[in-house]
């Protein structure tokens, strides 16, 4: 059975977002063993949640719904940060991991800002 290429499998942001999946289920992969049902869950949800939503709103009727569904996987992009700094600060992770998983967020959250706002028509003054 060949495999059917959806729209969003294109779009850099879904692509980028699937990189920080691997990359968290990577690194979680090291997290001590009562961490399993909190923090690792948290963070790969979280990091799920992103190219998810970027793949639902690629197939709403209006820019603006898909819109609304970058903006959901902006705020799980953040939620992920978060769970990032928890895990540095308990040292569950080496500020290598750190700097590396961080360097993609920052990546994937300017290409969502920018998504964001070329499917709202909202220009930059700055």
């Amino acid at each position: 059975m060949q495999k059917v290429e959806y729209g969003f499998y294109r779009l850099e942001v879904w692509k980028l977002g699937m990189q920080l999946v691997d990359m968290i289920y990577e690194i979680t992969k090291k997290f001590p063993s009562e961490e399993k049902f909190s923090l690792v869950s948290q963070i790969r949800r979280s990091a799920v949640s992103g190219p998810l939503n970027i793949a639902e709103g690629s197939i709403k009727r209006t820019k603006k719904d898909f819109a609304s569904f970058i903006r959901i996987a902006l705020g799980s992009l953040m939620e992920t940060m978060t769970c990032l700094e928890i895990s540095l600060s308990q040292k569950y992770i080496t500020m290598q991991d750190y700097e590396k998983s961080q360097k993609l967020i920052q990546e994937l959250y300017f290409k969502l800002i920018a998504l964001d706002k070329f499917l709202t028509n909202k220009t930059s003054n700055a």
